[in-house]
């Protein structure tokens, strides 16, 4: 099977290279093309169509809701070559994008399939992300031995469904990230061990082992999941909760936070949020 990964950043990257991994024939484009030849995984195309027109399956994970509107609806764009083949759209963008994208791939004879994913680059390597996908049953099938090489799948619904259940659980993220600085750095306040501390709080939430370094050690790098991206994502699920009227107070507290670590740390990983509880702004 012949899949084009459009972007290849931290996440499209390490797709690409799980993918080839996996026996994927590929071709790559982005937007920097000596990064994806850096790769050294693939040819890498000119234009999108190009590298779509290559593919059965094109799989794209970029940064926001305009570089994807850019990288589907430019001249030399991804649509023009949409008939026939199936789009994974893995990018953390809103659902209204995903929707109308599904309607203008559908249009040009293609599929669309919406699928974003839950975990970072270690978990794309190892294939243990988990795929949620909005769409048409008939549109996944095809897609899922790719959707399969990179980690569990889990259909939530149709098109913009699974672009809701990712900002519901980074939402989620920010607030147990958030959470966790707080509550190493009240733990020490009152006496108690750092490690000891961290040891307590990963036992109840085993995700935070991941980021051990960044709450024990003050070290945020290497980055998996900058603060500028938790933030970028927590604006888009704050407006489609507002939309829909739900109460979220504690997702807008952490927005802040998040808001105010950006400040100075925009590019760090995302548990250089202890660092906010380290400043006087945490008063």
């Amino acid at each position: 099977m012949r899949v084009a990964v459009l972007g290849t950043g931290r996440m499209g990257g390490s797709m690409a290279r799980r993918l080839r991994q996996q026996g994927f024939e590929l071709t790559l484009w982005n937007r920097t093309p000596q990064r994806a030849r850096a790769l050294e995984l693939a040819p890498v195309a000119t234009t999108p169509v190009a590298a779509v027109r290559s593919a059965d399956v094109v799989i794209s994970a970029l940064a926001d809701d305009a570089a994807v509107r850019d990288v589907y609806t430019r001249p030399e764009g991804a649509l023009q070559g949409a008939e026939g083949r199936v789009f994974v759209e893995a990018s953390t963008v809103s659902p209204q994008l995903m929707e109308e994208l599904a309607h203008r791939v559908r249009e040009r004879g293609g599929r669309f399939l919406d699928a974003p994913v839950l975990g970072s680059v270690p978990a794309v390597l190892e294939g243990r992300l988990g795929v949620l996908v909005g769409g048409e049953r008939a549109d996944l099938e095809p897609a899922m031995p790719v959707l399969r090489a990179l980690g569990e799948v889990r259909p939530v619904g149709a098109a913009g469904s699974a672009a809701r259940l990712k900002l519901v659980s980074n939402s989620m993220l920010a607030g147990v990230s958030a959470l966790a600085a707080e509550l190493e750095a009240a733990g020490v306040a009152v006496g108690l061990d750092r490690e000891d501390v961290f040891w307590a709080l990963a036992r109840l939430v085993p995700y935070l082992g991941v980021r051990r370094r960044g709450y024990v050690e003050d070290v945020h790098e290497p980055v998996t999941f900058p603060v500028r991206g938790l933030l970028k994502d927590l604006d888009l699920a704050l407006d489609l909760f507002r939309t829909h009227s739900a109460p979220t107070p504690y997702t807008s507290l952490g927005r802040q936070i998040f808001a105010e670590t950006a400040e100075r740390y925009a590019d760090l990983d995302l548990s250089a949020v202890a660092r906010y509880y380290a400043s006087p702004s945490a008063d």
